[in-house]
């Protein structure tokens, strides 16, 4: 592998590896607020969000972490009560009980608005802050923290041209199956040791889903089954119940950031921390766990790559197929063991759809983290679904196109549907 493609793929991974707190669509709206409030200069009288249909999707079910608040309108007021746009996804790192009672008087006195915006990218958002005669408005676009344009009165502030095609550095950095696993079995560990604190934050994340009660508590009721002697007391168990902790707390408003894969949390969540348990019970070294932890993400980061940041398919699937892969390599699998279980995850949760960010995505999660074990011991065995077999194909990376081809072409319609629905409930 060459330098330059080797530091790329380093690169991608600090990228797309991002501190998160809370889900990261109303975050994403958050630090639109808050560029706008600080564009604007005082604490706006009067706020309008506009969004796209899966932003709307993703905001209204989650509760923002440090609150009982669901909703993008709760989201955009604090964004302006609190928030810090230069903190990123940690956008309200700084929440304290003052912004809470003012974001609240601000929902309450309908001093927001929230709307769909139609024929705009999968991921956008639009704030827009008045006081009196002044206004700022701030455009995030593409990615949850790509602000794209910046107004004070009408006047361009900033402005960042829309990429509708990859630069030549993103080209560099096209990914494969054989090239991430050229890379995760080369790598310089010290290039990748950063994947600690990641694994860090999510494990503590997981451990608190356990110990407190949020969300539907699926994690922390799968460790209460075993105790009952219902469910069996082994690595599957373990697996599903640590991860889908760590997505009940990150659901349930746990005011501890996750490591993100892709601009996600949950996916985050579901790259590391079974990676993390099946190392534990193995008794990996460091050095295996990092190499797998990099596989796990970056398998992710491809998949997702060629799907979009936002779509009808749920995020769970790119990232339990990445934590699949991660998990043949810890159990001693070669590539094409690797290849199998990305087979395998293919012919089992393709299809979930995404139908917003709530507590209940602990479910999806932990069907994941099931399904991506149990593809991992089928792979291990040198066992792969065949090209007979649906979506599948001989080529892994056809196979991945196959999949980004459901998600978006396949599930336009789905998208607008689900969308309809919860819309109308």
């Amino acid at each position: 592998m060459q330098n330059s493609q080797y530091q790329n793929i380093v690169n991608l991974l600090k990228k797309e590896l991002k501190p998160a707190l809370g889900c990261t669509e109303p975050i994403a709206v958050a630090i639109a607020s808050a560029k706008a409030k600080e564009t604007l200069g005082k604490l706006p009288e009067k706020i309008k969000v506009f969004v796209s249909g899966n932003i709307f999707k993703n905001g209204m079910g989650v509760l923002i972490p440090g609150t009982k608040f669901t909703g993008l309108d709760y989201a955009a007021a604090l964004g302006v009560t609190c928030g810090n746009s230069e903190l990123g996804l940690e956008v309200l790192k700084n929440i304290d009980s003052n912004s809470i009672n003012v974001s609240e008087q601000l929902v309450n006195d309908h001093k927001i608005t929230v709307e769909v915006k139609e024929n705009v990218d999968k991921l956008y958002i639009e704030t827009i802050c008045y006081f009196k005669n002044d206004c700022s408005r701030v455009i995030i676009e593409q990615r949850h923290t790509n602000i794209v344009k910046v107004e004070h009165n009408e006047k361009i502030l900033f402005e960042k041209e829309i990429s509708t095609t990859k630069t030549s550095k993103e080209t560099d950095t096209q990914l494969s199956v054989k090239k991430i696993y050229d890379f995760i079995t080369n790598v310089d560990i010290a290039d990748i040791e950063f994947l600690l604190e990641g694994a860090e934050m999510n494990k503590k994340i997981a451990l608190e889903g356990i110990k407190g009660d949020y969300g539907l508590q699926v994690g922390k009721k799968i460790f209460k089954n075993i105790d009952r002697k219902i469910l069996l007391d082994g690595l599957l168990t373990h697996t599903m119940g640590y991860t889908a902790a760590a997505s009940d707390a990150r659901m349930g408003g746990c005011p501890y950031p996750a490591m993100s894969n892709s601009g996600s949390g949950n996916q985050g969540i579901t790259t590391f921390v079974p990676v993390i348990v099946v190392a534990k019970h193995l008794n990996k070294s460091k050095e295996i766990l990092l190499r797998a932890l990099a596989l796990s993400n970056l398998i992710s980061i491809h998949i997702k790559k060629n799907i979009g940041q936002l779509s009808a398919l749920c995020g769970i699937v790119p990232a339990s197929t990445g934590a699949s892969c991660g998990i043949t390599y810890l159990l001693g699998g070669t590539y094409n063991n690797i290849v199998y279980s990305i087979k395998n995850m293919t012919g089992s949760i393709v299809g979930m759809i995404c139908d917003g960010a709530k507590p209940a995505c602990a479910l999806k999660v932990s069907a994941g983290v099931n399904s991506a074990i149990q593809a991992a011991l089928l792979s291990i065995d040198d066992i792969a679904t065949p090209k007979s077999d649906g979506i599948i194909d001989d080529d892994v990376e056809k196979t991945i196109i196959n999949i980004s081809k459901i998600a978006t072409d396949g599930m336009n319609e789905t998208d607008k549907l689900i969308l309809n629905i919860m819309s109308n409930k």
